[in-house]
């Protein structure tokens, strides 16, 4: 699977509207890294990762396929954004003492990145690729989203499925690196949560297939049996990790 862009044209709302991976994750990463020197987040996105790999490791190499992602990503003095693929990222061989993915593995050529880690990770490396898929809120908030998960779910590019059926199906060509992952939550109010449902890459590609916006359907049920106030937003996280032989 080559690089293909979903998100350039919602880079600065996923920016925005992206829940926050636990910071236990990123302190369990740097334990098991042979060193602290150097870390590289494939796929960065916004940068959400590597900003807080920031925190464990004296150099961040963050790497997006989507010049638009790295425009839109957020600023550390630690990390150090360029535009690169997981396939061919551009750094230097044998720079980097973890590798991370997060929420991106399942778009890969993984014997291509898999071969990539090999050259630019040490000896001893852990390459770990997370995701997560759909949420949990309230029984009444869930039921409405699966509504709306129906109806755009025929758009999502191929791949997604590779996440829906989690991380350890991944054929990930390294020694692997048993690994779990605590959940990740979020505190949001339902506008924060619509956000987050508006830069699925499927309703984007659905708006654009129809001419209408198929969240627009479902928000004011949403809002409904969401009530006032803010709610814990819970996202099981999936993962298949290795390490660099």
């Amino acid at each position: 699977m080559s690089f293909a862009d979903h998100f350039s044209t919602q880079a600065a709302d996923y920016a925005r509207f992206r829940p926050h991976y636990p910071p236990a994750l990123f302190a369990q990463i740097a334990e098991l890294a042979p060193g602290r020197s150097t870390v590289w987040d494939c796929a960065t996105g916004n940068g959400q990762a590597a900003v807080a790999l920031a925190a464990h490791f004296d150099h961040v190499f963050a790497t997006d396929g989507a010049a638009a992602q790295i425009a839109n990503a957020t600023p550390h003095p630690r990390v150090r954004y360029r535009v690169g693929t997981a396939e061919a990222s551009g750094l230097p061989s044998a720079c980097a003492d973890a590798i991370t993915v997060a929420q991106a593995a399942h778009w890969f050529d993984l014997p291509r990145f898999a071969a990539e880690c090999r050259r630019v990770g040490r000896p001893g490396a852990p390459v770990i690729l997370w995701g997560y898929t759909h949420a949990t809120i309230t029984p009444e908030v869930d039921r409405i989203v699966r509504y709306y998960l129906a109806e755009v779910d025929p758009y999502w590019p191929p791949g997604r499925e590779r996440l829906d059926a989690g991380y350890s199906w991944l054929g990930l060509d390294l020694p692997p690196l048993p690994l779990a992952l605590p959940p990740m939550t979020a505190e949001w109010d339902v506008d924060a949560y619509l956000g987050y449902l508006s830069t699925w890459s499927a309703r984007v590609a659905a708006l654009s297939a129809t001419g209408r916006d198929p969240l627009a359907a479902y928000a004011p049920a949403l809002r409904a049996a969401w009530g006032d106030g803010v709610r814990v937003v819970t996202w099981p996280l999936t993962v298949t990790a290795g390490t660099v032989p």
